[in-house]
């Protein structure tokens, strides 16, 4: 059976179970059983693979399909920024959007070498790419989820930022002895009474403690902006 093919019945599977990225998710789930690159299986639909490979890729689309897993899960990795980094169920996964504040950020600072703080790090996406673009830069990257910050440490290893980056298990209110020129953070922004209605996908396997903003959604916001009067130097940016 050719990639063509096993993707197509991957792809229908997955729209008759309601899963709007049916094509892309089956193509990625091929991409990661097959070993491919998606861009080589895109321009050469005659990739085969084994029996033991079509059942691997029957398994992870049955498992997309049926329980609604995130792909990024299943797969157990995200790109973001031109980066593979490694999520699991402890992070939150990376978001397209997440990209634009990056995008900005970098060109802002372009040319500059700021001290960076990430707050709620998760995965490390946002400290890392900015690191990667701003290649003098150091930074800090505080969670209070330890899973979070084992998933954060290895995506920075791989992705050449780790003498650079130090993580640290803190919330924002706690954590103190530092001045910086840059405070970021995608903190927790859903109200606590909204959880319940974010798509399966979502509410059934991204960590609660990554989506949960408390009452009116901006609980963590304000400890951020408090705290960043302290630890924000002058004519730092938050």
């Amino acid at each position: 059976m050719t990639s063509n093919e096993l993707i197509k019945i991957g792809s229908n599977f997955l729209k008759q179970n309601n899963i709007k990225s049916y094509m892309i998710d089956s193509e990625l789930i091929f991409s990661s059983v097959s070993g491919q690159l998606r861009e080589n299986i895109l321009f050469n639909s005659n990739f085969k693979l084994n029996q033991t490979q079509i059942k691997s890729f029957n398994k992870l689309v049955f498992r997309r399909a049926l329980s609604k897993e995130p792909i990024a899960y299943l797969l157990n990795n995200k790109e973001f920024w031109s980066m593979k980094l490694k999520v699991d169920k402890g992070v939150l996964i990376p978001r397209p959007e997440t990209e634009i504040l990056v995008e900005k950020l970098a060109r802002y600072f372009k040319g500059r070498n700021p001290f960076i703080l990430d707050v709620g790090t998760g995965s490390g996406c946002i400290i890392i790419s900015l690191l990667q673009e701003l290649n003098k830069s150091r930074g800090i990257g505080i969670d209070i989820s330890t899973k979070a910050l084992k998933i954060a440490t290895i995506n920075s290893k791989t992705n050449n930022t780790f003498n650079r980056i130090k993580f640290i298990n803190s919330s924002i209110s706690k954590f103190n002895g530092f001045k910086f020129d840059l405070i970021v953070s995608n903190p927790p922004y859903i109200a606590r009474h909204q959880l319940k209605n974010l798509d399966e996908d979502i509410k059934n396997f991204e960590p609660k403690i990554a989506l949960d903003g408390g009452n009116d959604g901006l609980d963590v916001m304000r400890k951020v902006i408090y705290k960043s009067r302290k630890i924000l130097k002058i004519n730092g940016m938050l």
